[in-house]
């Protein structure tokens, strides 16, 4: 196994998210439409840390074909996640129409980010770019939920939103506890973990208990 921290951590994310996803669908309200999207969220994101980390601990070379399907694997999973991040976000706080709409060119907009992945580049910034908006939008979003009610689930919610972009910095500047036991990227799965567990909180409220 090639980068042992980074491929573990992926695949602690992978179990954790796909347990959230489970426990979302099996105890969410059945007519809330966030129970399926925040769902899908979390299994999008547990697929992308699988194939991930299988790229990092076993398909290392880009010339082959594990590495070639695991990634674009990866990316793909990557905009599922953005596309639920647009599609949570409106349905929170837009009305139904306008949810609606942004719905549309959510969707509209992740077919075309699947035919850049498939047919034109599998550059990781081009995931970034299509995944940053989502995310800021969800953030915007979140803060203005919490503006309304101050529910103590949402503001959980929210700085899960902002952990995420701190451990965005951190696999960014490549900060590392140890080069090898807690490499960057490994790092960066720590703290995306911990975000996790906020935003599955408020998600568990949203489609649970509110």
């Amino acid at each position: 196994m090639n980068e042992p921290d980074v491929t573990l951590t992926d695949y602690a994310l992978t179990l954790e998210c796909g347990l959230f996803a489970y426990w979302l669908l099996v105890h969410g309200q059945a007519d809330n439409p966030l129970r399926l999207w925040f769902a899908v969220f979390f299994a999008s994101i547990g697929l992308a840390a699988f194939s991930g980390g299988t790229v990092h601990g076993y398909f290392p070379n880009a010339d082959t074909f594990g590495h070639s399907v695991l990634w674009g694997a990866t990316l793909i999973a990557i905009g599922v996640t953005a596309l639920c991040g647009w599609i949570i976000g409106a349905r929170l706080y837009c009305s139904d129409s306008v949810a609606a709409w942004i719905q549309s060119g959510a969707v509209a907009l992740f077919v075309l980010y699947c035919g850049v992945v498939l047919f034109i580049s599998r550059d990781f910034l081009i995931a970034v770019s299509y995944y940053l908006p989502a995310t800021l939008f969800l953030l915007v979003v979140y803060g203005l939920v919490y503006q309304q009610g101050r529910e103590s689930a949402v503001l959980i919610g929210l700085l899960g939103l902002v952990l995420t972009f701190v451990a965005a910095g951190i696999q960014q500047a490549q900060w590392s506890l140890h080069p090898v036991y807690l490499s960057y990227n490994a790092l960066y799965h720590v703290v995306q973990a911990v975000a996790l567990f906020f935003i599955y909180w408020s998600a568990r409220w949203l489609v649970i208990m509110r």
